[in-house]
């Protein structure tokens, strides 16, 4: 039978970890043989023994759980091995994806830290059998939940030193803060705790690989928590929830996502060279490019640029500004943004196709807007005024495409 859809928060107030993730969804109630399947397909039936202990941190419950090795790791083993291994095991093909995924971010990661390739990072950077553990059984457990959509709020990294098998490291462990750049992910805060290593690479790659987005959790109607604890005794609890919701209640409309916004005042450039350096931020990428006037120091004309992105983007487009711009600063700042649910279709009217964007409000009701590009084209083809057009095209969507008939606007003569 089908898991219903579902949304999942990960809250990690004290940090992620994979044996926390995977605890957690067995206090939701994982069957154990959700994970022992997939892994005896990859020939790790002896390998392992799980060890889950219901049990309390600072006086709030929750399962802890211990992969304990019953077999030695393989030594001097790559990570090119390991992708073998997990491409040919017989393995749900979206199960076998997400743990390729997961495995294949943290091998670059890896190996950018050490300074090789990712296809030469060493088994137990990447493939240690508790770490199959943990990713697997993380992936067949989202899985297994029906999870649509998964959120997981910005976690503390954590400071000081970890002992690995490179010796002493800094902490963020290097892999961490290097997935984190890769992905774009906030990091919180790690001020106030006490040093230790609160995310591990593991965990950061099972969120940046699968997670939608890292943000505070939205509105929802909890349907199931979860809780895994972590074993390192901190001064608070150490804990990781996972909060599942049904589908219906994520699907309220908003939605609230990361933005980047850079900016820069430009009074040195003429409107050509701005409206160019507008344009390329655009073909960047931007999702919005916007101008407005102001006044700088002894009365100068300026202009104010503003460019909203993806997070992600911010690199290539710092590239555009120093490329076509002549600032010599851009400020940039991460914001959140609250926004509807979109698509875009097309639907044939008696003029010509033409696109449609829609969004979605909270309460299902739909805002339809044609494609401007397409109306113009169209009203250039037919002599038709745009205004008209638009109203026509908008009846043909309240009428449901296939409704009571629309009288075409008549050809200018």
């Amino acid at each position: 039978m089908t898991a219903p859809s579902r949304l999942a928060v990960v809250d990690c107030p004290t940090g992620l970890a994979g044996n926390m993730l995977l605890a957690a969804l067995f206090d939701l109630g994982l069957p154990e043989a959700a994970v022992h399947e997939p892994l005896a397909a990859l020939g790790l039936a002896q390998a392992y023994r799980l060890q889950l202990r219901d049990t309390r941190s600072a006086g709030l419950r929750g399962l802890q759980l211990e992969v304990e090795l019953t077999e030695p790791s393989p030594s001097h083993r790559h990570w090119g091995d390991l992708q073998q291994q997990l491409a040919a095991a017989p393995l749900n093909p979206e199960l076998k994806q997400r743990v390729l995924a997961v495995f294949a971010l943290l091998a670059e990661a890896e190996g950018a830290v050490h300074g090789h390739g990712p296809e030469q990072v060493h088994f137990h950077e990447v493939g240690a059998v508790d770490a199959l553990v943990d990713v697997v059984g993380v992936c067949a457990g989202l899985q297994h939940f029906g999870i649509r959509e998964l959120i997981c709020t910005p976690p503390p990294a954590g400071h000081g030193r970890v002992s690995t098998a490179h010796g002493l490291l800094p902490l963020p462990a290097p892999a961490v803060l290097e997935l984190a750049r890769r992905r774009s992910v906030p990091l919180a805060s790690s001020e106030g705790f006490p040093p230790a290593e609160l995310t591990t690479p593991t965990g950061l790659a099972l969120m940046a690989a699968l997670a939608d987005r890292f943000a505070p959790s939205p509105a929802l109607v909890p349907e199931a928590v979860g809780v895994g604890l972590g074993t390192r005794v901190l001064d608070r609890s150490n804990l990781l929830r996972i909060v599942l919701a049904p589908a219906a209640a994520a699907d309220s409309g908003e939605r609230l996502e990361p933005l980047l916004q850079q900016q820069a005042q430009i009074d040195d450039a003429c409107a050509e060279d701005l409206a160019f350096l507008m344009d390329a931020l655009r073909q960047a990428g931007a999702l919005e490019v916007f101008a407005q006037p102001l006044l700088m120091k002894k009365g100068r004309p300026a202009s104010l640029i503003t460019v909203l992105a993806r997070p992600d983007q911010a690199a290539a487009l710092r590239r555009v500004w120093w490329l076509q711009g002549s600032s010599i600063g851009v400020r940039e700042q991460l914001q959140q943004r609250w926004s509807l649910p979109r698509e875009q279709s097309q639907i044939a009217t008696p003029w010509g196709p033409v696109r449609i964007k829609r969004s979605r409000r909270p309460d299902g009701s739909w805002l339809s807007k044609p494609e401007a590009d397409d109306l113009a084209q169209l009203a250039q083809r037919h002599q038709l005024p745009i205004a008209s057009l638009r109203r026509a095209v908008l009846a043909l969507l309240d009428d449901g495409v296939n409704g009571s008939p629309v009288q075409p606007p008549e050809p200018r003569p």
